[in-house]
């Protein structure tokens, strides 16, 4: 069973910068298919950043241009580097992996975007 950690969250004012961190038992350079995913409070969780193995990215339309999704291959970590951050990009933000048919998610790290 795969273990994701992910690190990062906080506190930050609208406008702000966070760079969300995610180490994993498994080598993230295997993962054909590697992301991110938020649950708003009291909404469900979506994914909002993906990588598929090749370089291909997506992210979801209300973080286009704003958030970057990245591997750094040499510390197997996953990173997700936000920026102009917004309140309603307030959420517990996972990062997962692709496997065996499901994603996988870790246990998460709060970000507040507020004042």
């Amino acid at each position: 069973q795969v273990q994701l950690v992910e690190s990062g969250g906080g506190l930050v004012q609208p406008g702000g910068s966070l760079r969300l961190s995610c180490t994993a038992s498994i080598t993230f350079s295997r993962m054909n298919r590697i992301g991110w995913s938020r649950q708003p409070p009291g909404k469900q969780r979506d994914i909002v950043a993906t990588e598929t193995y090749g370089g291909t990215l997506d992210y979801v339309d209300s973080v286009k241009g704003r958030f970057t999704i990245a591997r750094d291959h040499a510390k197997n970590t996953l990173h997700l580097q936000m920026n102009n951050l917004k309140p309603d990009d307030t959420a517990v933000y996972y990062c997962g992996v692709f496997r065996e048919g499901r994603w996988a998610w870790g246990q998460g790290t709060q970000v507040t975007v507020s004042t």
